[in-house]
């Protein structure tokens, strides 16, 4: 499983980007070894996984890179909502982010779009939505 390093909000799914792994436990350890990839309990970011090949990723997407009519937009969490980006320089690194995760896979690639929360304001649908409308649409099976 990668994530975006700035996946902040994927908590609620037991994910935690700032949890440290180990790479190589995560890369090189076997089915038998809980740190390692098979178990899906730790997350590699864009900075472990660059350069590298995977046979199979899970791509967990978050709502720090959203897709809109006019493009993809950028965000970043701080404290406890959302903020939009606004340095150039820090929206490509964050799109780049993204297409480092997902041009690993070899074999096979899972994308996760998350539904929103109506309950948590930190991850309202209309964060997800666009961007799983937008994945369909260009020609990616759902499910």
């Amino acid at each position: 499983m990668v994530v975006s390093s700035q996946a902040q909000r994927l908590k609620p799914f037991a994910i935690d980007v700032k949890s440290p792994m180990n790479p190589i436990h995560w890369f090189l350890g076997g089915k038998e070894d809980v740190r390692s990839s098979y178990y899906l309990e730790d997350v590699a970011t864009e900075f472990h996984v660059q350069g590298l090949e995977l046979d199979w990723a899970c791509v967990m997407w978050d709502g720090d890179l959203r897709y809109s009519e006019s493009g993809w937009e950028t965000f970043s969490f701080v404290g406890s909502k959302w903020q939009n980006i606004h340095k150039e320089e820090r929206k490509r690194y964050l799109i780049n982010a993204y297409r480092v995760l997902l041009t690993r896979a070899r074999q096979g690639m899972v994308i996760v779009v998350p539904e929103g929360n109506i309950e948590d304001p930190t991850r309202k649908s209309e964060y997800y939505d666009s961007t799983y409308d937008y994945i369909e649409s260009i020609g990616v099976k759902t499910f």
